[in-house]
């Protein structure tokens, strides 16, 4: 059972009951499949006294965040993990939504290099990575009172290959947007109708992402990885990642949109990309031409011999 789900069944199926009871009602009529879900949500929230979100800036935790803190106020304690595999957009983007719309909000610092496990990037790097954060988001819990810790995975994410939600899992970390069938497309919906401006934000993931399994994470190649994104995006793309592969000769394998990909082989623009990254100290800039695809480095993982 997804955890969260015991609470929002019944709310989902009295909605859904009541639009089918054979007198419409004209404002049920309206609603939209994510209005539901939406109000599902909101009674699922209030039936914690306190709450801290994992709250990273994305689409996903952001919309979360502003949830809780409608229905809870200040006792839902919205927690941001500040760590070398953070990129600093996402820090920022964090650090402005909270302001804007009077999060309760903290920052922690976390410091999933230090483990040796991660650092050897495993197919579960991920689990280590969560482990370490709510590790510390339990301390934070036990020392102030508070019952609950929830995440911002959403219905989509259960196909995915996502180690991090054993970690959850070990934890007893709630997942309400997925406890309530949330998908995605919904999120950045209602996050549109909240005001967010994460609604349109392009996937985000930690640039320890951008390095294939099994080859070592370091500072250094995160800092590449940045620089490089910042590159990518002083050019006006929306769409991006650089996948940074080897080591003594570093290449840096560029995804971006599909849509956005003429404009990338563009003589000039993909001179000044060139000139950019191998300053940045990339031996080779390469564009992969079946473009950006979220998780694309989990493809390996079906090739690699177990």
């Amino acid at each position: 059972m997804t955890p969260g789900s015991e609470l929002a069944g019944p709310v989902l199926e009295s909605l859904v009951l009541e639009r089918q009871d054979g007198k419409p009602d004209p404002k049920l009529e309206q609603d939209t499949n994510e209005d539901l879900k939406e109000q599902a949500l909101f009674d699922t929230l209030a039936a914690w006294p306190a709450l801290i979100v994992a709250y990273s800036g994305g689409v996903d935790s952001a919309y979360l965040a502003w949830a809780a803190t409608r229905i809870l106020g200040r006792a839902a304690l919205c927690v941001t993990a500040d760590s070398s595999s953070y990129p600093d957009r996402h820090r920022a983007l964090a650090h402005q939504i909270a302001g804007e719309f009077g999060f309760a909000h903290e920052v922690i610092h976390t410091n999933e290099m230090a483990r040796p496990e991660y650092r050897a990037n495993p197919a579960n790097r991920c689990y280590y990575c969560k482990h370490e954060l709510y590790t510390h988001l339990s301390a934070i819990a036990r020392e102030r009172g508070i019952p609950t810790i929830a995440d911002g995975s959403n219905a989509d994410d259960r196909g995915d290959y996502r180690p991090g939600r054993q970690a959850a899992k070990e934890f007893g970390v709630v997942s309400p947007l997925d406890a309530v069938g949330l998908t995605k497309a919904e999120i950045r919906a209602l996050s549109h109708r909240a005001g967010l401006p994460t609604w349109d934000e392009p996937a985000s993931a930690c640039l320890s992402s951008r390095i294939p399994y099994f080859s070592e994470v370091t500072d250094a190649k995160l800092r590449m990885i940045e620089q490089a994104e910042v590159v990518l995006r002083e050019q006006g793309f929306r769409v991006c990642r650089v996948r940074h592969h080897g080591d003594a000769e570093p290449i840096a394998r560029l995804e971006i949109g599909r849509d956005e990909m003429p404009r990338a082989l563009d003589p000039g623009v993909a001179d000044a990309i060139d000139g950019a990254l191998r300053a940045l100290g990339y031996r080779h800039v390469t564009l992969d031409l079946r473009g950006y695809r979220l998780g694309s480095l989990n493809d390996a993982l079906r090739l690699r011999p177990v």
